[in-house]
């Protein structure tokens, strides 16, 4: 009968202990009265908020919360004297208690008392208590009431008492944020990297938000001092690889990056990303010095060299055609490199994209479309060729055929990727090349019909380039009874577009000619400065479409043609301030153009802003 009794006792003792715990899921019901007191407080009701604050004092006497939360009620009801009793009386009670004698000093402070709320302040701090998470509470009080050089002082006494030198160094540093004191800043979030590295990506958050080109040298200084003083820190080379690339500074990081990969004998990871973001950013050199070093150091075992030699001769090629800075003895150089990539991996589905590269080589740059041709229709028939390097090989060869002028050939490949890929972007890349034939024909009610389709496009880039070439043909062939100025243009821009510079000028300048008054006029001057962007003749593109922004500025190619000088003088003719005001023009004259996201970011990025974004 005992054993009943104590085992039916044992049970119900569990039962109660299970009902008084929360449950998993479920928050922890806060009391009313608690409730109730935060609401006056944040309303702004402090008679109500004070009663029921000193209440819940009374039930817990060594809540911090609660007792500030009084506090600050009496003293917004400037009820000081009976503050000033209550903190007393709270001090009796506990007199080794830091945050009463920093209410205190507050209390005075308000009462224009300073030295003796200094002197508060001073026993707050001397009174402090060996805990780490005692002194960060009285640190953080400090904080809220912008005493922040009181609050570092907690912090570096906290620094002693617990003889850790960098446990607070990241609060530290988070003061100085808030006062703008970045050096300093600067100074201990490197010390609390030292401490505790797992807060690299925090830190390099705030160094990217707070910071500026000069903050960031500033950075790079410390990360140099401490580097030679403390070798063996590797969390600060890797915060300098950073550094340099919120500057865009890619060579610099690229010397950290393979420092970093030889001293911890890593796998080139580091060093192959980097010249992606190279790439990506058309830092080439600094791109091609990257994937060089991984097929150098590393060779043929490493799991990156492939990658890094198809890369790096990408990153040739692009330096090469989009800079126009080239001589033939560059191509040369370029096509034996891409012929020596072949020779070593083969020609074979593997590499394919890399075939496709070289036949851009021969027909735009080399002048060999027959070898160009030959290539690709190689690719295209690669036993196991992947289908949109297939497709992407049909569309090329359909434009190369285009340059030949064997039509019928070109529509036929580009039908061909245009029914394979229907609901794809190739389908409609291919789509626009048709529509772009038809036009190069002649043929501009059939052109426009399939540009109407394509102005939907999901790819912004066709649905801009469909909707620029209809509003152009809608524009000048409805001007005359005669479609012929419009079919010479046309022509002009077909003999552009397979190299042939000299015919296409003679058009151009026949249709001057023959119809002075047509509306072409911008349209010819824009041609014209392709073209010379093409033969590297940079002034005399910049002046044909100067013509368009001086003579021109309602005409349909106005913002075409002041991006377009922007770019040039941005770019090739090195006159910043030119692009930056030409860039800003777009943004106020034609700010609903589809060049106008893109020139609000080069114009900022030319005044400086957003740069570490």
């Amino acid at each position: 009968m005992k054993h009943c009794i104590f085992l039916l006792v044992f049970l119900m003792s569990l039962l109660t202990y299970s009902f008084a715990q929360p449950r998993k899921g479920v928050g922890v019901q806060v009391p009313a009265n608690i409730q109730l007191a935060q609401e006056y407080y944040r309303n702004g009701e402090y008679e109500k908020a004070a009663a029921l604050y000193e209440k819940l004092v009374a039930q817990s006497p060594t809540s911090n919360h609660y007792f500030s939360r009084y506090i600050a009620c009496l003293t917004e009801l400037e009820e000081y004297d009976k503050a000033a009793d209550v903190i007393n009386a709270q001090i009796k009670r506990q007199p080794k208690n830091s945050t009463l004698y920093l209410e205190y000093g507050n209390l005075l402070e308000l009462q224009d008392e300073s030295e003796k709320a200094d002197a508060q302040y001073s026993k707050a701090i001397n009174l402090l208590d060996p805990s780490q998470g005692k002194i960060d509470q009285l640190a953080r009080k400090f904080t809220s009431l912008s005493k922040y050089e009181l609050a570092v002082a907690v912090y570096e006494k906290g620094n002693q008492i617990l003889d850790q030198p960098y446990v607070f160094s990241y609060q530290i540093g988070d003061v100085y944020r808030r006062t703008g004191e970045l050096p300093k800043m600067i100074t201990h979030y490197l010390n609390s990297l030292e401490h505790s590295a797992n807060r690299l990506s925090i830190v390099q958050t705030y160094l990217q938000r707070y910071l500026g080109e000069e903050d960031l040298n500033e950075v790079k200084k410390q990360l140099y001092e401490r580097i030679q003083d403390k070798p063996d820190v590797v969390i600060y080379p890797e915060l300098l690889q950073w550094v340099f690339l919120q500057q865009k500074d890619f060579k610099g990081a690229l010397r950290q990056a393979k420092a970093l990969d030889k001293r911890l004998k890593e796998d080139g990871n580091r060093v192959y990303k980097l010249a992606g973001t190279a790439k990506n950013e058309k830092d080439y050199e600094a791109a091609i010095t990257a994937y060089n070093y991984i097929t150098e150091e590393k060779g043929p075992t490493s799991v990156f060299y492939l990658d890094a030699k198809r890369e790096s001769l990408n990153a040739r090629r692009l330096q090469l055609i989009e800079g126009y800075e080239y001589t033939d003895k560059d191509l040369q150089e370029l096509e034996q490199a891409y012929i020596t990539f072949l020779e070593e991996f083969g020609r074979n589905k593997t590499t394919a994209s890399m075939i496709r590269e070289l036949t851009q080589l021969y027909a735009f740059y080399l002048n060999d479309l027959d070898k160009a041709i030959a290539l690709l229709d190689e690719v295209i028939n690669y036993p196991g060729v992947d289908r949109h390097t297939q497709a992407l090989a049909k569309l090329d060869l359909g434009d190369y055929y285009l340059m030949k002028e064997e039509v019928w050939e070109s529509t036929l490949l580009y039908s061909q990727v245009d029914k394979e890929f229907k609901d794809d972007i190739l389908g409609e890349v291919a789509r626009f090349r048709n529509a772009k034939l038809s036009y190069f024909k002649g043929d501009f009610e059939w052109a426009q019909s399939q540009l109407n389709v394509l102005k939907a496009s999901t790819s912004e880039l066709i649905s801009n380039d469909a909707i620029d070439l209809s509003v152009f043909i809608m524009d000048h062939y409805s001007l005359d009874t005669t479609a012929v100025p419009m079919q010479m243009y046309a022509r002009a821009e077909l003999l552009s577009f397979q190299n042939r510079f000299e015919e296409s000028f003679d058009v151009l300048d026949s249709i001057k000619i023959i119809f002075p008054e047509h509306g072409l006029t911008d349209d010819i001057y824009y041609a014209k400065s392709k073209i010379y962007t093409k033969k590297r003749k940079y002034e005399k593109a910049a002046e044909m479409l100067q013509l368009i922004v001086d003579n021109h500025a309602e005409e349909i190619r106005a913002d075409n043609a002041i991006f377009a000088l922007a770019e040039l003088y941005e770019t090739h003719l090195k006159d910043l301030e030119k692009a930056k005001a030409l860039y800003q023009k777009i943004l106020m004259e034609h700010s609903g153009s589809t060049f106008a996201v893109e020139a609000r970011k080069r114009f900022r990025k030319l005044r400086g802003d957003g740069t570490f974004n």
